[in-house]
């Protein structure tokens, strides 16, 4: 039996994972988190998923799991999450220096064949050529969240060298799904499109983004891992295809059939990047297959939120 730790498991990204690993029988997943942010219901109810609230901020909090299940492999997702909340409480996200350090301090104490990362598209700061590759990497932006992760890479490389704990560090942009909250734009934006209330976009909506649907992301991760592809290496998990904010909400009353309108906010003082597309060049050979549409992912969402009861924005 393999024993495979998700930290921030009860998040968007860590649950959907959590959910397609314990497809094997031959896997048990632990899933730890504080639900500061995450939410319990997100966590599969499965025979092989153990899910256990914990701080891996705190080292006294997580030591004993690590001595219980013997991990294989531990996937790094925890940490504080989203523009707006990193900015309001920024200590809270360079606490996560310390969640880091324990991972890896513990993994490498306990005989973890690997670590895997989730680092950001925010390492790249603004970008100074498009698409953003692995190996360009200006590190020019000052907000705490992209100093952490630029921290946590740093960390990961160096254990590398110094005990020869093996990682793949992920860069992922924008990835959206039914298990997202309202704090990111896509979701945000179909829920208030469904219920025909205004959608607000900061400035005028031309900043772009790209975004890449859950599916596309967990595959690619778990790829990674059965695979043993890109081991002490760096992934970018994305979507190459940019579309401008202003486009994304015009595209999200068009195929909801919504009679939202569009409304400008003043542009936010810092934080909202004027520009996010990957290279993925690496992450479509591992992952092997089309990546799935922005307006397949918005129907998807669209008829998730359409069988359950859609709260109001």
């Amino acid at each position: 039996m393999t024993n495979i730790l998700i930290t921030g498991g009860a998040g968007q990204l860590g649950s959907s994972l959590a959910a397609k690993l314990s497809l094997r029988n031959d896997v048990t997943v632990v899933v730890i988190d504080n639900l500061s942010t995450g939410k319990r219901s997100k966590v599969l109810q499965n025979d092989n998923i153990k899910f256990i609230r914990a701080d891996v901020n705190d080292y006294n909090d997580i030591i004993s799991i690590f001595a219980t299940y013997k991990f294989e492999y531990v996937f790094h997702y925890a940490a504080v999450v989203g523009v707006e909340r990193t900015l309001k409480k920024p200590i809270n996200v360079l606490n996560d220096i310390d969640g880091i350090k324990n991972i890896l301090s513990l993994s490498k104490n306990s005989g973890v064949k690997r670590v895997f990362y989730s680092s950001s598209s925010e390492v790249y700061g603004e970008p100074f050529e498009i698409p953003q590759n692995e190996k360009t990497t200006p590190l020019n932006s000052r907000l705490p969240y992209a100093i952490v992760k630029n921290v946590g890479e740093a960390f990961f490389k160096a254990y590398k060298k110094e005990y020869d704990l093996d990682y793949t560090i992920f860069r992922f942009f924008n990835t959206y799904g039914p298990m997202q909250s309202n704090d990111f734009v896509i979701p945000r934006f179909v829920r208030l499109a469904l219920n025909n209330q205004p959608i607000p976009i900061y400035g005028d909506g031309s900043q772009t983004r790209s975004f890449c649907y859950i599916d596309d992301n967990v595959d690619t991760c778990i790829n990674a891992l059965y695979n043993d592809a890109y081991v002490n290496d760096v992934l970018n998990v994305g979507n190459e295809k940019e579309i401008s904010v202003l486009e994304l909400a015009q595209k999200v009353i068009k195929i909801t059939n919504s009679s939202s309108e569009i409304i400008f906010l003043p542009a936010l003082k810092e934080g909202d990047m004027n520009r996010r597309c990957p290279d993925i060049s690496k992450m479509k050979k591992l992952l092997g297959r089309d990546l799935i549409s922005l307006d397949e992912g918005i129907e998807k969402l669209k008829y998730f939120y359409n069988t359950y009861t859609i709260e109001k924005a």
